[in-house]
């Protein structure tokens, strides 16, 4: 499993992802999944990968053998980033029909997912995600963070911090808090994680992390979140109890004892 997310802003672009595939008692495995294409001065390609490993290491590899090709569409030359999108989505479903049948024989899932970010010169910057089936959906200023892999612990953050109009620099602490609460609630995301921030406009990534496990940032980072909520939920407003002993019975209690 693995856990990435794509942010728009207003300003630019961040894109953050583990680097984990497998996760055991004895066993676990790193690959990269976040990868930049770019163009510098030009055009920023930006992209993060997640399921069946085999089948997302051969796209990238294609799209990289298509631009050392010089081949008529590559991810240099279409000239939107929705073709861009539109295009990597094809590639998906190449590398899955080669595979399929061998895949599906054994009963290995080949879905996969991408996230595609940046900017081409002439437009502003976007963000994609491409599903297995090779379609996809956009990031507008109303939804502007996308997620593929175990989504669901780092969601609740993004949901609450996340505006389209925020400074880069306070939405990559939201993206690395939001990998950070996935790692400690999911063994099968972990670092290292990888993250880029791209400042709209300036057609070049001038801002790289990567995070081990026990980094320094990292931990001041998780002990500040843990303390500043632990602070936040004890000065909360107490609790209005409303409910008086003659109060009326919930209805699940009410039929139980009917019967």
């Amino acid at each position: 499993m693995t856990y990435c997310l794509g942010i728009l802003a207003q300003s630019g672009l961040v894109l953050a992802a583990d680097s984990r595939t497998n996760a055991g008692v004895d066993y676990i495995s790193s690959y990269r999944k976040l990868f930049d294409f770019s163009l510098p001065g030009e055009r920023v390609i930006l992209l993060c990968t997640s399921g069946n490993l085999s089948v997302t290491q051969g796209v990238v590899h294609t799209l990289s053998q298509d631009i050392k090709a010089n081949q008529a569409a590559n991810l240099h030359t279409l000239p939107t980033m929705y073709d861009v999108a539109r295009y990597v989505g094809k590639q998906i479903r190449a590398m899955q029909e080669v595979d399929r049948a061998w895949l599906e024989k054994d009963r290995i899932d080949f879905q996969c997912s991408f996230l595609v970010g940046g900017q081409i010169m002439g437009e502003e910057p976007a963000l994609f995600l491409v599903y297995s089936q090779g379609n996809c959906i956009q990031a507008t200023p109303e939804t502007p963070f996308l997620q593929i892999g175990e989504t669901k612990y780092g969601k609740p953050i993004l949901d609450r911090t996340i505006r389209f109009d925020a400074p880069l620099d306070a939405i990559a602490k939201c993206a690395l808090l939001s990998l950070d609460s996935t790692m400690r609630s999911n063994l099968s995301v972990g670092p290292p994680i990888n993250m880029t921030m791209y400042q709209a406009d300036s057609f070049a990534v001038k801002h790289r992390a990567q995070f081990h496990a026990g980094d320094p940032y990292l931990l001041k980072m998780r002990k500040h979140w843990e303390v500043s909520l632990r602070e936040a939920s004890a000065s909360m407003p107490d609790i209005d109890w409303n409910q008086s002993e003659d109060s009326s019975i919930p209805t699940e209690t009410a039929d139980l004892e009917k019967n």
